[in-house]
């Protein structure tokens, strides 16, 4: 991880600066706000793609309001621990949360019981990008589109097995909805991270995968990896050749881990209207964009109300499939 001690508004990791940083519980008011760091924390390690984005876009961020935003990695739970612990700070607008469509869609219906609740306990500030997800195959595979793939997993029931970034991530509830569209039955075979699953993948122990451009793009053009199809409403502009789902005949193929900003839901409407305004500046200015388009991130950047009503929807799509398919995690 690069230090950034030297600059005055740096995004440093929160890790033994805590006490420096003055995070109190003290009420934020609109004309102050923000008066002191603001806690930003990420609950993956760092290196990954969610950690990538919150540093990308906390280090405008914190240009522009004048503070230091502190990262603060809280990896643990499929993203609970670092919900649960932002759901209990204290409603100011000093500590928020990356959160993904993990930890505000799919853990509810995943997990019996849960730390936090994301619809009473976490607020929605802004999406700030999306991660589309592509299936992929192994470049010897022997698939040569994704027509090819389904017919041949169609023709060979429980035949194909498929590696996946982790029990009940988008990768794998990705695979699963185009399972249940294209009337498919496949192995899942869970990994700890997209990284170990692409290896397989690319060493011809799995034959296939979904995975997010983040991860994918340099086994993709290194050609290790070869992209059948996108599960996105239009073609991905760094993969021009690559059809959607939809152009297939499978319009409802969509998927991509979702990465928004969340504050505890009690924060003052205010705060978060402010939080909002300066995190969307952040996303829309230049070099931030082109890094996260580089990176393989569709920017977005919306409003409270805007990330509200996807987030329902997403609700209602994800969490049928995943209790449809008796998906459990506990």
């Amino acid at each position: 991880m690069k230090k950034h001690a030297a600059r005055a508004l740096a995004v440093i990791s929160f890790a033994g600066i805590a006490a420096v940083a003055g995070l109190g519980a003290t009420a934020a008011s609109a004309q102050t706000y923000p008066a002191k760091p603001i806690r930003w924390i990420v609950p993956y390690a760092a290196g990954g793609g969610s950690d990538f984005l919150a540093r990308t876009v906390a280090q405008t961020f914190s240009t522009q309001v004048g503070q230091p935003v502190l990262v603060d990695n809280k990896p643990g739970g499929n993203t609970a621990l670092g919900a649960a612990e932002t759901a209990r700070a204290p409603a100011d607008g000093y500590t928020i949360l990356s959160a993904d469509n993990g930890t505000l869609v799919f853990n509810p219906a995943l997990y019996k019981s849960l730390t936090y609740s994301p619809t009473k306990d976490l607020a929605p500030v802004t999406l700030m990008g999306k991660f589309p997800m592509i299936l992929v195959v192994g470049a010897n595979s022997g698939f040569a589109s994704a027509k090819d793939f389904i017919a041949q997993a169609r023709a060979k029931p429980g035949g194909i097995n498929y590696a996946s970034a982790g029990a009940g991530s988008p990768h794998h509830l990705a695979m699963e909805l185009l399972k249940v569209e294209a009337k498919l039955f496949m192995v899942h075979v869970p990994y700890r991270g997209a990284a170990p699953a692409l290896a397989d993948v690319v060493g011809g122990q799995l034959p296939a995968m979904m995975v997010d451009l983040a991860a994918g793009s340099g086994f993709i053009k290194g050609g290790k990896v070869r992209a059948l199809a996108v599960a996105n409403a239009t073609r991905l502009p760094q993969l021009p050749d690559v059809p959607t789902f939809a152009e297939l005949g499978y319009k409802n193929v969509e998927a991509a881990a979702l990465v928004g900003v969340v504050v505890p839901s009690a924060t003052p409407p205010d705060v978060v209207k402010t939080l909002n305004r300066q995190i969307v500046a952040a996303i829309n200015e230049p070099s931030v964009r082109t890094r996260m388009v580089d990176f393989g991130v569709e920017p977005v950047g919306n409003t409270p109300a805007q990330y509200a009503e996807l987030l329902k929807n997403e609700t209602v799509r994800w969490q049928k499939l995943i209790r449809d398919l008796k998906i459990t995690l506990d």
